[in-house]
């Protein structure tokens, strides 16, 4: 944990506590520190090992990416599996949401000598938590979680909250609303993510900018900045404006990513 500064202008101290943290374990404390907002992101060094990633970006080497619409996302950003976000215009998961669902199980499930590197993900992090992790329901189904994304010309900064921008889709509003992106490949330089001490509100709709916001609505806003290798796992609010600097040099910007939300009884639920 990073030193503590008080950044009060009198005598009762206050802590902005939105500093970005590396460590080599997660653990319980760590998720009920990013729920709160008294972290801005966790980095898990070594989530996964080098040999892990290599093979399931063996696997991907051949497989063709789909991409989100770039009439709403541009500079493109390739996936596989789809998003909530896809389905937002329609007001409702679709039946092509739950086809390609299934499509994206069924090539994920290739990747790891035969095993989906998803498993993998849900144990470790259920492991930290210390209860189950179990896919959100909508229409009584359960949802895809663990899109595989690649991103070589950054993200724009915004925001993603699913109650807000999908009212009523999750049969369970979740607590809280955090995002895991677990890197199988980085890039030479470049490519990190920062994490904003600031939520959407609506006056800046004045400055939106496609799927995303002009910066200038984060300035002089805390900030975290994460810069992951392969194989490291990162953390953060969603709910928090982010982005994602534009990659340079050899590599690839390529992870498997999901949200992470507690429920009112215990279990984190996910969905993509």
């Amino acid at each position: 944990m990073s030193e503590l500064q008080d950044v009060s202008t009198n005598a009762s101290p206050i802590f902005t506590l939105f500093d970005s943290e590396s460590v080599d374990r997660l653990t319980r404390e760590h998720i009920l520190r990013l729920m709160v907002g008294v972290v801005g992101a966790v980095r898990i060094r070594g989530f996964s090992s080098p040999q892990e990633c290599a093979d399931i970006m063996e696997g991907l080497d051949h497989r063709e990416f789909d991409a989100y619409d770039e009439n709403l996302i541009f500079p493109p950003i390739a996936k596989i599996g789809p998003a909530a976000y896809d389905f937002y215009g329609s007001h409702t998961l679709t039946g092509e949401y739950w086809e390609i669902a299934d499509e994206a199980r069924r090539l994920r499930g290739t990747l790891h000598h035969g095993a989906d590197p998803m498993d993998l993900a849900v144990e470790r992090i259920g492991r930290a938590w210390g209860d189950d992790v179990v896919p959100a329901r909508s229409q009584g189904r359960d949802m895809f979680a663990g899109m595989i994304r690649e991103i070589p010309n950054g993200a724009k900064l915004h925001f993603d909250e699913i109650v807000r921008e999908f009212p009523g889709i999750l049969d369970e509003t979740p607590a809280s609303f955090l995002t895991l992106n677990w890197y199988l490949s980085m890039p030479e330089y470049g490519g990190a993510t920062r994490v904003y001490r600031r939520r959407w509100r609506p006056a800046d709709e004045i400055h939106r900018d496609g799927y995303g916001y002009d910066e200038k609505v984060v300035e002089n806003e805390p900030v975290a900045v994460v810069r992951p290798d392969a194989g490291d796992a990162v953390i953060f609010d969603s709910r928090n404006l982010h982005a994602v600097d534009e990659i340079g040099g050899a590599g690839r910007r390529v992870s498997l990513s999901f949200f992470l939300g507690a429920s009112g009884r215990g279990p984190l639920q996910i969905w993509s």
